[in-house]
């Protein structure tokens, strides 16, 4: 029965029973004879029936609430991508009865995601997305949506012990390895190297952290440590002044610093600091495709930038909450995005072909 459709129909005949009986089989509901049950059971597994979700999705009138809880994208830009990825996988899904409300807040204002978070667990969505950027904040409220049995998915920070239906992102531990590995290549020699983590209070910023260890252990299990030395450093621009003499200090102290690498999407500031001192020694590996990113990769002051794929992590992060609600599908608990490492020669390969993030993988 490999290359037919089974259907309710065919296991009824050949159980010889009605449509209904094998339809209540199936759906657990009505009174069926234990010895009907069995017999009809068996022919579903030796005709290997699949039931058509998808058809039966379609036909139904049920709506499904799915909360976005996401940064808001004016304040930093990094957070459009996501968001557009969460708008289109919602337009292909709408046919089947999802509806997405998001919950904008200020990734810099911890009062304003709890408040969010709040209004949010008040409206009891069926389904929840979210990138749990506070971390103490955030956990809270992973149990209150546990305990109302409302699943939900994260994007961008991967929080293990919170038990979430599934995690749609980069192995943060794997991207700062790889970190380490590309300054090693590019950086043979000598030589003092710097990571650089901005706008992020890095203790309460699970991903951040894991992004360093990897860093910091590509060297270690690489018997490097003797021939780097890692500087660290936590920047914030809310003080434009005190963030340009922070980090005017540490280079200026580090006379053979030859490489930075930047945690977040925030390279482009460290390239526009070095541009307007004409230091052209150090190189820059940072995070995300974002357009003055994008700059200073193609004028070469940033070395390689490691694509999170943003969009894609929205986009999937609706699907599998779809596939789970919807159609009643057992979804991986862990999606690892590629670690794309991007530059200037093959940036537009990225940027230009927007519909690659949507690319199963």
């Amino acid at each position: 029965m490999k290359n037919k459709i089974v259907r309710i129909k065919d296991i009824a005949e050949k159980a010889k029973v009605s449509t209904g009986t094998v339809d209540r089989v199936l759906h657990k509901r009505g009174r069926v004879s234990k010895k009907v049950e069995e017999k009809v059971l068996k022919i579903i597994e030796e005709m290997d029936y699949e039931p058509n979700l998808m058809a039966r999705a379609l036909g139904s009138n049920r709506i499904y609430q799915i909360a976005a809880l996401i940064p808001d994208h004016e304040i930093d830009s990094y957070w459009y991508a996501p968001k557009a990825g969460i708008e289109k996988a919602e337009k292909d899904l709408k046919q089947y009865g999802i509806i997405v409300q998001q919950y904008v807040f200020d990734p810099y204002d911890v009062d304003s995601f709890i408040s969010k978070a709040s209004k949010l667990t008040n409206d009891k969505p069926d389904g929840i997305i979210l990138s749990p950027i506070f971390y103490r904040e955030t956990l809270p409220f992973f149990e209150k949506w546990k305990v109302a049995e409302i699943p939900f998915v994260l994007f961008n920070t991967q929080i293990t012990e919170c038990e979430p239906l599934s995690y749609i992102g980069q192995d943060s531990y794997q991207s700062g390895f790889l970190a380490g590995k590309l300054i090693h290549y590019g950086q043979p020699d000598s030589c003092s190297v710097l990571i650089a983590h901005i706008d992020e209070e890095t203790s309460n910023a699970a991903h951040l952290l894991k992004k360093e260890q990897g860093f910091r252990n590509y060297f270690a299990q690489n018997n490097l440590d003797h021939q780097y030395k890692i500087l660290r450093v936590e920047l914030n621009r809310s003080n434009a002044a005190v963030f340009m003499k922070q980090l005017g200090d540490i280079i200026d102290s580090a006379p053979d610093l030859a490489s930075i690498f930047v945690t977040t999407s925030k390279a482009h500031e460290i390239a526009k600091y070095l541009e307007q001192r004409y230091i052209k020694h150090i190189k820059i590996i940072g995070y995300d495709l974002l357009p003055p990113n994008l700059y200073f990769l193609n004028k070469g002051t940033i070395s390689f930038l490691i694509n999170q794929n943003p969009k894609g992590q929205g986009y999937w992060g609706i699907y599998q909450l779809t596939d789970s609600l919807v159609f009643k599908k057992e979804v991986p608990i862990i999606k690892y995005l590629p670690l794309d490492i991007v530059t200037k020669e093959n940036a537009n390969y990225y940027v230009d072909d927007e519909d690659a993030v949507y690319l199963d993988i």
